[in-house]
C-alpha cells in the first residue's frame, strides 16, 4: 500500500490588484440604512455550477489588520484580498472554455486584452508588475456601482471601452493572465470607488454573517457559503501529483483489470487546523484494501491532496465496483464526506 497528502498554506495562491493600478487599497464599509436602496442586484459573473464546475477560493478580507477574515469571520480569504474569487476544477476545464459574464448591465469604462495565458508564482513577480489583474474589464453601472473581471484568457475579450453591456452577456472567457496560480475568475465590487463585499453589503467590518447579499435572490441558495469543499476526485494507476490532477488527465487514465494499481485520490480546499482526513479504498467485495490517515492538519490550508492505493495483486483485480471514501472529521465530528466509484471490467 502507499499513500501520501500535500497541502498548500492558505497564503494567496493569486493576488489581484485594480485593473490598471498596482496598488492595492482595502475599504469594506459599513453603508448608512438608508443608502441600501441603492443596491445593486448581482446575477453570476461566469457560467458555471458554484459546487459542481466551480468553487468560491477566497472572499473578499474584511479584516484591516494584516490578519485575515472572510464575510462569516472564516479562513476563505487572505491579506488585501478585494473580491471573490470563482474556481475552475482543472486546467482541463479551462481549456475547453468557461465564459465570463457582466453581472449587471451596465458600460464598459476599461479593458486589457493580449497578455498572455500562464500560472505566475511568486518567483514571476516580476513579469505581472502593475498588471496582476491580466486581461479584465471594468463595467460601470447606475448609481455609482462598478464590477470588475480579472484573468480572463488571452484573445477571449469580447467588448471594448464603450459598449452597452447586458446582465449574462459573455464577456470574454477565463484564463490564467496576470497573477494567477490556477485558472479563476477575480470578481471585484465597488460602490462610490469603495470596495463591497457582495456577500454582506451594509455590515460592520467586525460582523460575522451580517448585511445583505447583494446576489440575485435566485443565486442565494448556490452560494451559500462551504467552509471546506472537494475539489477533484478520481482513481489513477499509479501515485498522483498535484500537477496531474490539475491538468485534468486522470478521467483519461482511469484504471483497468490490467492496471498496475489502484489509486484513489482527492483534493480539497478550506481545509482547517486540527481537521483528521482519512482515505479509505474498498474492493467490490467490501473489504478495505487501502487507506490513509493523514496527520492532523497543522494550519489552515488554500489547498491540499490525498492519495491512496494498492499494488495490483497475484491474482489481478476482481471485477466489479472499488468505492472510495474520503471524510474530514473536527472535533469528533465528520464535516466533509465524499464518495465515488471506480467500474471494473472482467479480463
Amino acid at each position: 500500500m502507499f499513500e501520501a497528502n500535500m497541502m498548500t498554506p492558505t497564503r494567496p495562491l493569486a493576488t489581484t490588484p485594480f485593473l490598471l493600478s498596482p496598488v492595492i487599497v482595502v475599504l469594506v464599509l459599513a453603508v448608512p440604512g438608508n443608502a441600501l436602496a441603492e443596491r445593486i442586484q448581482l446575477g453570476m459573473p461566469i457560467a458555471c455550477e458554484p459546487g459542481r464546475t466551480c468553487y468560491i477560493q477566497n472572499y473578499t478580507d474584511r479584516d484591516s489588520s494584516p490578519a485575515a477574515r472572510d464575510y462569516k469571520c472564516g479562513t476563505l480569504t487572505y491579506d488585501g484580498h478585494n473580491g471573490t474569487d470563482f474556481r475552475l476544477p482543472s486546467l482541463q476545464a479551462q481549456r475547453i472554455g468557461v465564459d465570463v459574464l457582466a453581472s449587471a448591465s451596465g458600460r464598459v469604462v476599461r479593458t486589457r486584452e493580449n497578455l498572455p495565458d500562464g500560472a505566475f508564482h511568486k518567483s514571476a513577480r516580476e513579469a505581472v508588475r502593475d498588471v496582476e489583474c491580466g486581461n479584465g474589464a471594468l463595467i460601470e453601472h447606475e448609481d455609482h456601482w462598478e464590477t470588475q473581471y480579472c484573468h480572463l484568457a488571452t484573445g477571449s475579450l469580447r467588448v471594448k471601452p464603450g459598449d452597452s453591456v447586458t446582465r449574462g452577456q459573455p464577456l470574454g472567457r477565463v484564463g490564467l493572465s496576470g497573477l494567477t496560480e490556477y485558472p479563476h475568475l477575480h470578481f471585484t465590487v465597488r460602490h462610490n470607488g469603495s470596495i463591497i463585499d457582495p456577500f454582506a453589503y451594509g455590515s460592520s467590518p467586525e460582523s460575522c454573517g451580517g448585511g445583505e447579499m447583494l446576489w440575485d435572490p435566485a443565486l442565494q441558495a448556490r452560494l451559500r457559503y462551504q467552509e471546506r469543499a472537494v475539489l477533484n476526485t478520481g482513481f489513477a494507476s499509479a501515485p498522483v501529483t498535484m500537477e496531474f490532477i490539475e491538468d485534468g488527465r486522470m478521467d483519461a487514465e482511469l484504471p483497468s483489470a490490467t492496471s498496475a494499481a489502484i489509486v484513489a485520490f482527492v483534493r480539497i480546499i478550506g481545509l482547517k487546523s486540527g481537521d483528521l482526513q482519512r482515505l479509505v479504498v474498498s474492493s467490490p467485495s467490501g473489504k478495505v484494501i487501502a487507506e490513509n490517515h493523514a496527520a492532523p492538519v497543522e494550519h489552515n490550508k488554500a489547498q491540499a491532496f490525498l492519495f491512496t492505493g494498492r499494488k495490483r495483486p497475484a491474482n489481478g483485480w476482481d471485477p466489479g465496483t472499488y468505492k472510495a471514501e474520503y471524510t474530514v472529521e473536527q472535533a469528533g465530528q465528520v464535516v466533509l464526506r465524499e464518495l465515488w466509484e471506480l467500474p471494473v471490467q472482467s479480463r
